[in-house]
């Protein structure tokens, strides 16, 4: 099963993270109040809304959003999540909506007066500034404390970059992904760590391969995965070594040699420093859980 989280960030408006990491098709069910808007984003892998009965279907791709809203009948929220897949719901009431743009309400298509009690789906691209919001809200890595705060304000932000599509809002926060092919060259690094996760080149290495220079690869890479580059490989690495362990077909020490940890002690105090266990320990939970 793939793990969603629901956030609550006021009474009317409501934020969902679908996480599928797995091999399997995930799905999701629940209901919508009338006069809610939905708004969904894909950030990986594909997504299937399903309506009447499955008379109906909608697809969310990779780098695509939808909008829907209804104000005369409700659209409750049934989704298949493929395998390897992520995406972001935002539930916000009309009312609540309607009033972050009251003073500028003709600028937001379905809230013309001539609109606004007709339903509405639109399907548009996920920009490479969305995306790294996106991005930033699947690699929260900060004090749980503030995790709502942190939502509310990424919530907002996507908002305000979903309906702000002439102008570019990176100019200011990091000039160079401006370029929508810095933001691919930024993906590809990620796919090289993974891909060499054992053996990872150099950051001079990596940057040369995808053509940026060392100072863009960091930004960038930070901006868009909110973790320096060796920093989110070891915590793809912990997180790969922990599904390793969790399969039973390896013990700890072929683990730690899959990931790159040429000595056991090395791999036991990584591990330990991420799950605050160890792989031994971490192995007798799960037998005892099983």
């Amino acid at each position: 099963m793939g793990s969603k989280e629901i956030i609550t960030i006021e009474n009317d408006f409501t934020l969902i993270r679908f996480q599928n990491d797995t091999d399997d098709l995930s799905t999701f069910q629940s209901p919508v109040n009338m006069g809610l808007i939905q708004f969904h984003f894909g950030l990986k892998g594909s997504a299937k809304f399903i309506f009447n009965s499955g008379n109906y279907t909608l697809d969310l791709n990779e780098e695509k959003c939808l909008l829907f809203y209804n104000p005369e009948k409700e659209l409750p929220l049934n989704v298949e999540i493929a395998p390897k897949s992520w995406l972001i719901t935002i539930l916000v009431s009309i009312k609540k909506f309607h009033g972050l743009f009251t003073s500028n309400a003709e600028h937001i298509p379905f809230l013309s007066q001539e609109n606004k009690d007709k339903k509405y789906y639109n399907e548009s691209d996920v920009s490479p500034s969305m995306a790294i919001v996106l991005n930033q809200m699947f690699h929260y890595n900060l004090n749980p404390s503030i995790k709502n705060l942190y939502y509310k304000g990424k919530g907002y932000e996507l908002l305000s970059l979903f309906f702000n599509r002439n102008e570019d809002p990176n100019a200011e926060q990091c000039p160079f992904l401006i370029d929508e092919e810095n933001v691919l060259k930024i993906k590809k690094a990620k796919e090289i760590i993974i891909a060499n996760m054992a053996e990872p080149p150099s950051l001079e290495s990596l940057a040369y391969q995808v053509g940026l220079t060392l100072k863009k690869l960091k930004m960038g890479f930070k901006q868009i995965y909110g973790d320096t580059v060796y920093g989110f490989l070891f915590d793809y690495k912990m997180e790969y070594a922990r599904q390793l362990l969790d399969s039973g077909s390896y013990n700890v020490n072929e683990v730690g040699l899959k990931i790159g940890y040429s000595t056991g002690s090395h791999f036991i105090a990584a591990f330990k420093k991420k799950f605050a266990t160890t792989p031994k320990k971490y192995l007798m939970s799960m037998s005892q859980n099983n």
